[in-house]
């Protein structure tokens, strides 16, 4: 059985914050480039081309893609072979608070009710899942207000099936307009429970973006919904254009025979997210 002691985690995460707040991942500059291509507005190109500026300069200058750097979640496999040595949780806390001070990043965690900030940017929103091995992985994305606010679950019945779902999503995202500036990446969960669709819509937001579901007819799905929003002419920045949402990636599993779970979780084109292997 291997070991890792919690200490070796905290300075991971702390880097892990700061870079994935002043760096889009690859996947993510591609789909803008890609974007960029297909969109017909003028004014949406010119956008598109600010956007990818904006992010060229914050790499270079190591300094936050936007100024809301968002809420810290993480979603972790453990194996079972792993022996954690230590509170996992407190220092992933560690961690982040470390990030966001020494990474001048602006905290915003707050009471819900008093608005009192936590000044650290913590709790962290953890996830965790027991698999097989003995490695400990992690994905950690640091997600902004507007495109969260935007978010939607829905408890439709079973009648209203695919259309109904698909009817759903693109309301969400039409209702969103340019407040959860576009374009999006659009997560979507369908089945599970009340509290399980929210999760699986976050969690598809981790894949690889715009690379489509392993099962074929989710997949097509995907392509459906992505066409469809993409004609709604809601455009970059919500002023117009071709290019809504960059990609539609969808999780599904199993539920109630008398529900129909559905969660669509809107990210921004600020899609920071980061992988950690231990």
């Amino acid at each position: 059985m291997r070991k890792v002691n919690v200490n070796d985690i905290v300075d991971l995460v702390k880097e892990a914050v700061i870079r994935a707040n002043t760096e889009l991942g690859e996947d993510v500059e591609d789909a803008l480039k890609e974007a960029l291509k297909k969109e017909k507005s003028p004014f949406g190109k010119e956008i598109l081309k600010q956007i990818i500026l904006n992010s060229n300069i914050a790499k270079k200058e190591k300094i936050p893609i936007c100024q809301d750097t968002g809420i810290v979640i993480i979603f972790a496999e453990i194996g079972c072979e792993l022996k954690i040595e230590g509170d996992l949780y407190s220092a992933l806390e560690e961690g982040v608070k470390k990030g966001y001070k020494e990474g001048y990043l602006r905290m915003s965690v707050c009471h819900p009710l008093s608005r009192r900030n936590t000044q650290s940017n913590t709790p962290v929103f953890f996830h965790t899942e027991i698999v097989k091995g003995d490695r400990l992985r992690m994905w950690i994305m640091t997600k902004g207000g507007g495109a969260e606010n935007m978010s939607r679950l829905y408890m439709l019945l079973p009648t209203e099936g695919w259309e109904g779902i698909k009817k759903r999503i693109i309301e969400t995202v039409v209702e969103a307009g340019a407040r959860a500036c576009p374009p999006l990446i659009v997560g979507v969960g369908i089945g599970g429970s009340f509290e399980t669709a929210p999760i699986l819509a976050k969690k598809a937001l981790l894949r690889r973006t715009g690379e489509p579901s392993p099962d074929p007819e989710i997949a097509k799905m995907e392509k459906e919904v992505l066409e469809d929003l993409n004609r709604t002419g809601i455009g970059p920045q919500g002023l117009g254009g071709t290019v809504t949402a960059l990609a539609v990636h969808i999780n599904m599993m199993p539920c109630h025979i008398a529900s129909l779970p559905v969660a669509v979780n809107l990210q921004c084109h600020a899609h920071r997210k980061i992988f950690l292997e231990i």
